[in-house]
């Protein structure tokens, strides 16, 4: 599935990255990158150029749970699918797991199957807000005059994209929590306040007194 993102390799075991890589870039099936802990994990998301297509990871890594760093993509709104080895799978969460030893042929099954499924989007958005142009196909806005792109992560997309759709109407902090993150018990308020935080840091002038995502209500509209 070349050009769709690297599949990342978590694992402390280089005899594990090794056998997993030769078998996912056979025939430029996927290409991969390599890490070994948690840490490594954050830098890589933090890279506004990394591309991930899917993440296989052990569940026991030298400086953290697994499940944990699971927990930390959803938080910061990356919805890439996990693959989980010796780990807890969740499927309402597009995370599976799969227990050492395995067979290969059944792993990359499981990859394909999860990226088929995570492939199923809706489609394109594309509209104004302020001086940008949303683009929920590229996750980014534009500013032409300004020759700037600003990436955005799947659920500031997602926010910016339901705010649209609701016009002028604010939208309450727990419909939009469900809206974006579904009804998931271990996410809470905080976590979209958190995001809400970050969107304005990226589009606003004076985020401290936004204009374009506003807080209205009780909840949070768009000023389009």
């Amino acid at each position: 599935m070349p050009g769709s993102g690297a599949v990342l390799i978590v694992d402390s075991d280089a005899a594990m990255r090794e056998t997993l890589r030769e078998q996912l870039t056979r025939d430029g099936a996927f290409s991969v990158v390599e890490a070994t802990s948690r840490q490594d994990v954050e830098a890589c998301f933090a890279n506004e150029a990394f591309d991930a297509a899917a993440v296989i990871m052990e569940a026991a890594l030298p400086d953290g749970d697994g499940h944990a760093v699971r927990d930390w993509l959803r938080e910061h709104g990356f919805a890439v699918p996990v693959i989980l080895l010796n780990g807890r799978p969740d499927p309402g969460d597009a995370t599976a797991a799969i227990a050492k030893p395995f067979r290969l042929g059944v792993l990359m099954g499981l990859l394909r199957e999860m990226l088929d499924a995570h492939a199923i989007d809706p489609p394109p958005v594309r509209f104004a807000i302020g001086p940008y142009e949303f683009d929920s196909g590229e996750k980014a806005l534009r500013h032409e005059a300004a020759d700037r792109r600003i990436r955005l992560t799947e659920k500031e997309t997602a926010i910016l994209a339901f705010l649209h759709r609701m016009g002028t109407r604010a939208v309450p902090r727990l419909e939009l929590l469900r809206e974006v993150w579904g009804y998931n018990p271990a996410v809470t308020t905080h976590t979209l306040e958190t995001h809400i935080y970050r969107l304005r840091r990226k589009m606003e002038a004076d985020p401290a007194n936004a204009c374009l995502l506003v807080t209205e209500a009780g909840g949070y509209r768009l000023a389009v």
